[in-house]
């Protein structure tokens, strides 16, 4: 599975962006899809997660309330709306692919930079 984010960039605190994730291959609905972020100086954190089925997503604490994720298996895409930003949620934005049952994502996205002003 190749992976490619995208959407990210400079939004005002309060604002909102939605970023998108395009994969390519034939058995995107097979696979786990998460999101994850690093922040400069910091190391990668865990922000939501998805399941094959659209079902049961959950996120990150410091996200909860304020960010969603969804997917579109006939687009192989999954989407990462982001509301209330504030400039803690400063950071590379990556996408991430795993088997359903595996504990480690084995494919990750270029990243896309999201950055929040004060």
């Amino acid at each position: 599975v190749q992976l490619q984010a995208s959407g990210g960039g400079l939004v005002q605190a309060g604002g909102s962006l939605r970023l998108s994730c395009a994969a390519s291959g034939r058995t995107f609905r097979n696979y786990v899809m998460g999101w994850f972020r690093q922040a400069p100086g910091k190391e990668r954190e865990f922000v939501a997660a998805i399941s094959w089925s659209g079902g049961n997503p959950y996120y990150a604490d410091s996200v909860k309330g304020r960010f969603t994720v969804s997917r579109d298996n006939a687009k192989n895409t999954v989407y990462l709306q982001m509301n209330s930003l504030k400039p803690e949620d400063t950071a590379v934005y990556y996408c991430a692919a795993r088997v359903a049952g595996a504990t480690v994502y084995s494919y990750w996205g270029q990243g896309t930079l999201v950055t929040v002003s004060s």
